[in-house]
Protein backbone atom coordinates (compact mmCIF):
# COMPACT_ATOMS: atom_id res chain seq x y z
CA UNK A 1 0.00 0.00 0.00
CA UNK A 2 2.65 2.29 0.47
CA UNK A 3 4.84 1.53 -2.66
CA UNK A 4 1.66 2.83 -4.16
CA UNK A 5 0.55 5.83 -2.56
CA UNK A 6 4.58 6.51 -3.60
CA UNK A 7 4.40 5.65 -6.84
CA UNK A 8 1.47 7.61 -7.52
CA UNK A 9 3.15 10.98 -5.55
CA UNK A 10 5.79 10.38 -8.14
CA UNK A 11 3.51 9.98 -11.24
CA UNK A 12 1.46 13.42 -9.78
CA UNK A 13 4.44 15.31 -9.47
CA UNK A 14 6.16 14.54 -12.92
CA UNK A 15 4.43 16.98 -14.73
CA UNK A 16 5.71 19.73 -12.47
CA UNK A 17 8.95 18.54 -12.73
CA UNK A 18 9.75 17.61 -16.38
CA UNK A 19 10.65 20.96 -17.92
CA UNK A 20 13.46 20.94 -14.69
CA UNK A 21 14.08 17.33 -15.64
CA UNK A 22 14.64 18.23 -19.34
CA UNK A 23 16.63 20.83 -18.83
CA UNK A 24 18.65 19.43 -16.34
CA UNK A 25 19.29 16.36 -18.57
CA UNK A 26 20.31 18.46 -21.52
CA UNK A 27 22.68 20.53 -19.59
CA UNK A 28 24.36 17.24 -18.16
CA UNK A 29 24.90 16.08 -21.55
CA UNK A 30 26.56 19.66 -22.88
CA UNK A 31 28.52 18.82 -20.12
CA UNK A 32 29.70 15.59 -21.31
CA UNK A 33 30.82 17.43 -24.35
CA UNK A 34 33.07 20.34 -22.88
CA UNK A 35 30.72 22.85 -22.10
CA UNK A 36 30.56 24.35 -18.50
CA UNK A 37 29.27 27.16 -16.34
CA UNK A 38 26.22 27.61 -18.45
CA UNK A 39 25.37 31.33 -18.01
CA UNK A 40 21.45 33.31 -18.82
CA UNK A 41 23.15 36.41 -19.72
CA UNK A 42 25.14 35.04 -22.62
CA UNK A 43 22.33 33.18 -23.61
CA UNK A 44 20.76 35.94 -23.75
CA UNK A 45 23.41 37.30 -26.15
CA UNK A 46 23.38 34.19 -28.16
CA UNK A 47 19.15 35.24 -28.43
CA UNK A 48 19.48 38.38 -29.66
CA UNK A 49 22.63 38.08 -32.15
CA UNK A 50 22.30 39.28 -35.90
CA UNK A 51 23.69 36.66 -38.35
CA UNK A 52 24.07 36.76 -41.94
CA UNK A 53 23.61 33.38 -43.10
CA UNK A 54 23.66 33.85 -46.85
CA UNK A 55 25.15 36.18 -49.17
CA UNK A 56 22.15 39.21 -49.74
CA UNK A 57 19.78 37.52 -47.08
CA UNK A 58 18.85 40.17 -44.19
CA UNK A 59 20.96 39.75 -40.82
CA UNK A 60 18.39 36.97 -38.60
CA UNK A 61 18.70 36.21 -34.51
CA UNK A 62 16.38 33.57 -32.66
CA UNK A 63 14.15 37.31 -31.60
CA UNK A 64 13.37 38.01 -34.96
CA UNK A 65 10.80 34.83 -34.73
CA UNK A 66 10.26 34.49 -31.52
CA UNK A 67 10.16 38.16 -30.65
CA UNK A 68 11.55 40.00 -27.03
CA UNK A 69 8.68 40.01 -24.93
CA UNK A 70 8.99 35.50 -24.49
CA UNK A 71 5.81 35.85 -23.03
CA UNK A 72 3.81 36.82 -26.15
CA UNK A 73 3.78 34.53 -29.15
CA UNK A 74 6.06 34.81 -31.55
CA UNK A 75 5.45 34.77 -35.69
CA UNK A 76 7.82 32.89 -38.00
CA UNK A 77 9.54 35.61 -40.22
CA UNK A 78 9.75 33.45 -43.15
CA UNK A 79 6.39 31.63 -42.89
CA UNK A 80 4.34 34.20 -41.33
CA UNK A 81 3.19 30.74 -39.17
CA UNK A 82 2.28 31.60 -35.09
CA UNK A 83 4.41 30.53 -32.87
CA UNK A 84 4.20 29.50 -28.84
CA UNK A 85 5.62 31.63 -26.47
CA UNK A 86 8.85 30.64 -25.56
CA UNK A 87 8.65 31.35 -21.51
CA UNK A 88 7.83 28.71 -19.54
CA UNK A 89 6.25 30.87 -16.97
CA UNK A 90 3.55 31.10 -19.39
CA UNK A 91 3.80 27.71 -21.64
CA UNK A 92 5.35 24.82 -19.35
CA UNK A 93 5.16 22.59 -21.75
CA UNK A 94 7.88 24.37 -24.06
CA UNK A 95 11.01 23.07 -22.17
CA UNK A 96 9.36 19.68 -20.65
CA UNK A 97 10.74 17.21 -23.42
CA UNK A 98 14.21 17.12 -24.08
CA UNK A 99 13.76 15.43 -27.17
CA UNK A 100 12.24 18.72 -28.70
CA UNK A 101 14.84 20.77 -26.67
CA UNK A 102 17.46 19.44 -29.23
CA UNK A 103 15.03 18.80 -32.09
CA UNK A 104 14.02 22.89 -31.84
CA UNK A 105 17.91 23.50 -31.47
CA UNK A 106 18.97 21.47 -34.33
CA UNK A 107 16.27 22.89 -36.92
CA UNK A 108 16.54 26.86 -35.75
CA UNK A 109 20.21 27.20 -35.44
CA UNK A 110 20.68 25.89 -38.72
CA UNK A 111 17.94 27.94 -40.14
CA UNK A 112 19.19 30.99 -38.05
CA UNK A 113 22.87 31.15 -37.56
CA UNK A 114 23.39 28.94 -40.83
CA UNK A 115 25.39 26.22 -38.39
CA UNK A 116 24.63 24.02 -35.52
CA UNK A 117 25.00 25.44 -31.91
CA UNK A 118 27.63 24.85 -29.69
CA UNK A 119 26.67 22.67 -26.68
CA UNK A 120 27.92 25.56 -24.89
CA UNK A 121 25.34 28.15 -26.76
CA UNK A 122 22.61 25.49 -26.29
CA UNK A 123 22.94 25.68 -22.86
CA UNK A 124 23.44 29.43 -22.33
CA UNK A 125 20.16 29.70 -24.46
CA UNK A 126 18.51 27.06 -21.92
CA UNK A 127 19.30 29.37 -18.84
CA UNK A 128 18.18 32.09 -20.47
CA UNK A 129 15.15 30.96 -21.32
CA UNK A 130 14.85 29.26 -18.15
CA UNK A 131 14.01 32.68 -16.47
CA UNK A 132 11.19 34.09 -19.22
Amino acid sequence: MKKEILLLGLCLCLPILGHADSVTERLAAYETEGARNFDSQSGALAWARKVTVEQGVAQRSCQDCHGEQLTQPGKHIKTGRSIDPMAPSVNPKRLADARKIEKWFKRNCEWTWGRACTSQEKGDILRFLQQQ
